[in-house]
C-alpha cells in the first residue's frame, strides 16, 4: 500500500506538531514546514498527495501562495486550507484558487482524517489555473511593486539620509520596470540593451547626492521588490517559463545598474549627457 504524503504548512508550532503527530499516527507520511518559503521549496523538490496549509503564515493570505504553487506543480494533490475566519474574503479567494476545502480551526482530527481519505479515494479532476506571463504580472502590479520598494527603502538608514519625497524617490521606477517588461517579452537570446531611463536615473541620483554604494543598494532592493511581487502572484504565474524569466530579470536589473553607474565614472562637462 502506498502511504499518502502530506505537506503540512503552519507557523503555529503547537498546531503543527499536534497535526503532524496525529496524521502520522493515522498512517500518513507528513512533511511539516513553518512558512511559505520552506513550503515552496518542498513543493518544487518533492511529490505530495495532500496539502494542508494555514491561511495566515504569518501574513494574511500567505496560504494562497502555497495553494497556487501546489496546484501548478502537483495538480492532482488534495489541497486543504485551515482558517479561523472561513467567511472572510480571504477564504472565498481560497475557493477561487481552487482549494478543495476550507477547514475551520480548531479542526477535529477524526474529521480531518476522514476528509483526507475521502478526497484521496475520490479525486476530483484537476482544473487548470489561468496563468499569466511574468511580464504581464509585473505590468499589472506596477503600483504594488513600487509601494513595496518604497517601504523597503524607508527602512534603510543610508538611503533615507537624503530626504526626498515619494515622487522624487520613486519617479524612475515605472520607466525601469517598463524596460524590464519589454526585455522579458523579447526572445531569450536577446542581450540587455542600453536603458536611457537607467542612465538618466544615474545622472539624477548623482546630483541628489547618492553615493555609488547607495545606487547598488537601491538596485538590490528593486530586485527584492520584483521577486516579492512574483511570490505574491504564484497562483497566476506561468511556471513553465518562470526560471528563465528570473534569470532575465537579474540580468536586466544588473544591466540597468551598470548604465546608472556610468554617471559616477564618466567625466561630466556642462551637459548632463555626453556629446553624440
Amino acid at each position: 500500500m502506498v502511504i499518502p504524503k502530506v505537506l503540512l504548512a503552519d507557523d503555529d508550532e503547537a498546531v503543527r506538531e499536534m497535526l503532524q503527530v496525529a496524521l502520522e499516527r493515522d498512517g500518513f507520511e507528513v512533511v511539516a514546514v513553518a512558512g511559505v518559503k520552506d513550503a515552496l521549496s518542498r513543493i518544487a523538490e518533492e511529490k505530495f498527495d495532500v496539502l494542508l496549509s494555514d491561511l495566515h503564515m504569518p501574513r494574511a493570505g500567505d496560504g494562497f501562495t502555497v495553494v497556487g504553487a501546489m496546484r501548478n506543480t502537483h495538480p492532482q494533490a488534495v489541497t486543504l486550507v485551515l482558517s479561523g475566519y472561513p467567511f472572510l474574503d480571504e477564504a472565498l479567494s481560497a475557493i477561487r484558487l481552487q482549494a478543495d476545502e476550507i477547514l475551520v480551526k480548531p479542526i477535529e482530527i477524526a474529521s480531518l482524517r476522514k476528509l483526507i481519505r475521502e478526497k484521496l479515494a475520490h479525486p476530483a479532476a484537476p482544473r487548470a489555473l489561468p496563468t499569466e506571463s511574468v511580464a504581464t504580472i509585473l505590468e499589472h502590479d506596477l503600483a504594488a511593486t513600487i509601494q513595496d520598494w518604497m517601504e523597503l527603502v524607508e527602512q534603510d538608514e543610508e538611503l533615507t539620509c537624503i530626504p526626498l519625497g515619494f515622487e522624487d524617490r520613486t519617479g524612475h521606477l515605472p520607466n525601469l520596470i517598463a524596460d524590464l517588461v519589454n526585455r522579458l517579452r523579447l526572445p531569450l537570446t536577446t542581450t540587455a540593451q542600453i536603458s536611457i531611463a537607467a542612465r538618466a536615473h544615474g545622472d539624477l541620483r548623482r546630483k541628489q547626492g547618492y553615493t555609488a554604494a547607495m545606487m547598488v543598494e537601491e538596485s538590490r532592493i528593486l530586485q527584492v521588490s520584483i521577486f516579492n511581487t512574483l511570490q505574491n502572484n504564484l497562483a497566476r504565474v506561468d511556471f513553465s517559463k518562470v526560471l528563465l524569466d528570473v534569470i532575465t530579470i537579474a540580468d536586466e536589473v544588473d544591466s540597468q545598474l551598470k548604465q546608472a553607474m556610468l554617471s559616477y565614472v564618466e567625466p561630466r562637462t556642462g551637459s548632463a549627457w555626453p556629446a553624440a
